[in-house]
């Protein structure tokens, strides 16, 4: 019997376009009642469904062939407290992509207060347990059967659960004990425990990875992060969506602006207010520069891990170059706050090509000096080759993106396979590996480097003129002339002021190609100038929670040449 007419939204019966959408029609045809809604927002798939039905329906998103959602992305709790249009607490919300359909999908299922229980899917994909245990540690949300239910981003001695409503923003919670352990060693065990960080240098940032070690070769590991949480998404949810901007810029600081230039996609997504088009050309040329600059801080400090400080000191000399760059646009180096949404903050510079030439010439002359010296470097090579080896079915299943991704084989890049900002009409390759090793990930790198500087060249060969943020009234300020000489322009910059940018309500997934791959901002909206719920999707936090299971079996220096190729930032990380 099909039950299709029964599936119902919020507010009205589903159209016919949302049902013929394959997931909505093959979740609706095997779960029948169980499926509770299904909406379509801004081009957003969202499915609910019933508690009961959680690890079914995830179990056919993944393994229906007409479907194939095989990558898993991000998993979160939201919090409806007080909400009367919603019947329970707490909802727990999973984005999947279908790499062979290039599609994404939201699958959502409401959590009583009562009794904050659901299923694991840790059996499915193995990227779900650290984001299960985050929306434990977060919301306390608890996920039975998962095997490692403990806090994650707070420390032991925390007390409640931060990310809910009625949590005090205010409370701290000092931890007075450090977690000395994280391995469980067997009694008489006569392995070495090594601490890997937190202030290691090898470990680029402040995270600890304690290892056991059987002469050098690791025979078991566990991770520990947090150590720079501080709670980016409580704090957007007292913040306006501009204010928000800055925060961004925290999240991966090594390349600040293409945190920026996402979070203005998806606001303006939500919105449904383009920038214009200088403003998107712009937007692409930094967002490229920024990628390029990563890429030269993840491949030279690798590097310098291995001994070779040679390449460390020439590569960033072009870093420095785009330093530069980013300063004459907006007058900051590091953490720059440029985007708007709807747009910039400005225009750039009159000699801004000049600029970008100089930038370019300087890049292109380091890229050749460092292939020169790596690539066929027979010690890079012995300590690259058939290292830190993710096959694709793994890698798909712990949820990495970007270059990690493309080292083991798999060609998505959000830049083709969903354009934004122009990129369609931009002439570039996607790379990828084969092995899906240490060499593989330095390989993509080192051409996602030549291939952005091509897309660059492109979009300077037609910059387009006119304004760089939209004349829309609802987002953007006036300009400040007319709030002196007109009273219509001071009331629009009053009202924006106090009340801020006032989205419809519903729910948005905005997505990016960040330097390490999908940056995702999910956000849930109550049509008020604070946004009801922020989640970050940082690519590294899927990467750097296959770590400690990539390097046992291998040997303790293998393991530093495998974290240093993946490039995990700590403040995307713990965010």
């Amino acid at each position: 019997m099909s039950t299709m007419a029964s599936v119902t939204t919020n507010t009205s019966p589903v159209p016919p376009e949302v049902m013929a959408k394959p997931a909505a029609r093959v979740l609706s045809e095997a779960l029948g009642d169980k499926v509770l809604s299904i909406e379509d927002f801004r081009g957003d798939l969202a499915i609910a469904v019933e508690r009961k039905a959680w690890v079914e329906a995830v179990r056919l998103l993944r393994d229906n062939p007409e479907l194939d959602f095989k990558l898993f992305l991000d998993l979160c709790g939201v919090d409806f407290l007080d909400r009367e249009d919603r019947p329970e607490r707490f909802e727990v919300v999973l984005h999947l992509y279908s790499v062979s359909h290039n599609h994404h999908v939201r699958l959502k299922t409401p959590v009583p207060e009562s009794d904050p229980k659901l299923d694991t899917i840790t059996g499915l994909f193995r990227g779900a347990s650290w984001f299960e245990r985050e929306a434990w540690d977060l919301y306390g949300i608890v996920f039975e059967g998962h095997p490692n239910l403990i806090r994650l981003l707070t420390h032991e001695s925390f007390v409640g659960h931060a990310l809910r409503k009625d949590y005090p923003t205010a409370r701290r919670h000092v931890l007075k004990d450090a977690k000395e352990m994280l391995l469980d060693v067997p009694e008489g065990s006569e392995g070495l425990i090594v601490n890997i960080g937190p202030s290691h240098p090898s470990m680029h940032g402040a995270f600890r990875v304690q290892a056991l070690l059987d002469g050098e070769t690791v025979q078991t590991a566990e991770a520990e992060i947090g150590y720079m949480h501080r709670n980016f998404e409580k704090m957007a949810e007292e913040r306006t969506y501009w204010q928000i901007i800055p925060y961004t810029d925290r999240l991966n600081y090594c390349s600040s602006f293409m945190n920026g230039h996402g979070w203005a996609l998806a606001v303006e997504k939500l919105l449904g207010v383009p920038a214009p088009p200088r403003a998107e050309a712009i937007r692409v040329i930094l967002s490229e520069f920024t990628r390029i600059m990563d890429h030269i801080i993840c491949v030279s400090t690798n590097v310098v891990d291995l001994g070779a400080i040679t390449p460390y000191f020439i590569m960033f000399r072009a870093r420095e170059d785009i330093y530069e760059l980013l300063e004459a646009c907006c007058g900051a180096r590091l953490t720059v706050s440029y985007v708007r949404i709807g747009g910039l903050a400005q225009d750039v510079p009159d000699d801004f090509e000049a600029r970008c030439r100089k930038a370019l010439a300087s890049v292109q002359e380091v890229w050749k000096a460092a292939h020169e010296l790596l690539t066929r470097n027979i010690i890079i090579m012995k300590r690259f080759k058939d290292v830190g080896v993710m096959g694709r079915d793994d890698a798909l299943s712990w949820g990495w993106t970007g270059p990690c991704l493309r080292g083991s084989g798999v060609p998505y890049d959000v830049r083709k396979d969903h354009p934004y900002s122009g990129y369609e009409g931009y002439d570039f390759d996607v790379p990828v590996g084969t092995a899906g090793d240490c060499f593989d990930r330095y390989l993509v790198r080192m051409e996602e480097m030549r291939q952005s500087m091509r897309i660059i060249e492109q979009v300077l060969a037609n910059l387009p003129s006119g304004p760089v943020i939209t004349d829309d009234k609802r987002v953007a300020l006036p300009p400040k002339s007319d709030v002196y000489s007109n009273i219509e322009a001071l009331m629009n910059h009053f009202k924006l002021v106090y009340e801020g940018i006032l989205p419809p309500a519903g729910e948005t997934y905005g997505y990016t190609e960040g330097a390490n791959g999908e940056l995702g901002y999910y956000i849930v909206s109550d049509g008020q100038k604070h946004p009801w719920r922020v989640k970050v999707r940082p690519p590294c936090y899927n990467i750097y929670q296959a770590f400690p299971h990539m390097i046992r079996g291998e040997m303790l220096a293998d393991a530093i040449a495998t974290i240093g190729g993946l490039n995990v930032i700590a403040g995307e990380l713990d965010r």
